[in-house]
């Protein structure tokens, strides 16, 4: 009997980099008018942040996950708060960086009766000079870097030297970047939202901007837009399309970041990039149709199931 063989697999372990939140969420009839008050009929106090919770997808989905960034005062309660929670959830903590005498971000996020959510955030700026631990510390045993475009300023090096071991680093862009910006050839993977992919190309369409960020970065390029689905390269330079699955959404709080959680696991499990996307697509659905954020996101069993029953179809190639 060949032991090693037999022998569980270990789980790819995906490095998140990112800045964590505590979220105070209210579940509201509608955002209220300015200077008016308004009922909440449903109050919770979870955290989270691009990678928290995309970190959050990934265990969920049978991946392993470590945190990496700077939060505020480790005697802050926000700081317990959230260390709490990504221990229950079995996320690796030991590269985050504490920042004496700094805040934690933290959100108060509104969701109306269609799912749709409004959110005020206040990130201390001082967080923004944090020195992450060494280069070596962080890729040891990584199997890939998930990090959100905002975090460019700390992580840009470290996504350099990853992709020059052969790590892939998928990047999250949920604002507009430079044409500049070292991330675009520091990436592996560029999965922007509809507007910043807009704004990033100056172009207000997302096939259109797609091809012309193409010019700029090797990297696999795609645009995620909710209930429209996500739009993407091939490697011949073709837009396809990616239909999203239809549910009932009562939550998009943390969906987009389970999305990318999601599709950065499959990578590292190999799939291609039509399985990746509908895999990505499977996770952030059901999140969408449970209250609370990322710690909605779904057990892979779900999706498993949910991807067995064929919908959405096959990528569509929507033009040259």
């Amino acid at each position: 009997m060949n032991f090693h063989t037999a022998a569980p697999k270990i789980p790819p372990r995906i490095l998140c980099v990112g800045i964590p939140v505590r979220d105070l969420t209210f579940r509201v009839s509608g955002v209220p008018a300015r200077g008016s008050k308004e009922n909440a009929s449903h109050f919770d106090e979870i955290c989270g942040g691009n990678a928290l919770n995309a970190a959050i997808g990934i265990v969920r989905l049978g991946g392993r996950a470590s945190i990496c960034g700077p939060m505020g005062d480790a005697r802050e309660a926000s700081s317990r708060f959230i260390f709490e929670k990504l221990a229950h959830e079995g996320i690796e903590t030991k590269h985050i960086v504490h920042m004496p005498g700094l805040v934690t971000p933290i959100s108060a996020v509104m969701v109306d009766p269609s799912g749709e959510r409004t959110i005020v955030t206040f990130r201390d700026p001082e967080l923004w000079k944090v020195d992450l631990p060494s280069t070596e510390m962080l890729l040891e045993d990584c199997a890939a870097i998930l990090t959100e475009s905002r975090c460019a300023g700390f992580c840009t090096d470290l996504c350099a030297e990853a992709r020059r071991r052969g790590i892939p680093v998928i990047v999250d862009v949920d604002r507009a970047m430079s044409l500049r910006e070292g991330l675009l050839t520091a990436s592996s993977h560029l999965v922007f939202s509809s507007e910043p992919l807009q704004e990033t190309a100056d172009v207000t369409d997302d096939g259109q901007a797609l091809k012309k960020i193409a010019k700029l970065t090797p990297s696999f390029l795609a645009g995620t837009r909710g209930p429209k689905g996500t739009i993407w390269l091939d490697a011949q330079g073709h837009l396809q399309e990616t239909p999203a699955f239809p549910v009932h959404t009562v939550d998009t709080l943390g969906a987009g970041d389970v999305f990318h959680g999601a599709f950065a696991l499959a990578i590292t499990e190999g799939q291609d990039i039509p399985g990746a996307l509908r895999f990505a697509s499977a996770a952030a659905a059901l999140k969408c149709t449970r209250f609370g954020g990322a710690f909605a996101a779904p057990q892979r069993a779900e999706v498993t199931e949910l991807l067995s029953q064929g919908q959405p179809a096959s990528p569509v190639r929507t033009g040259q």
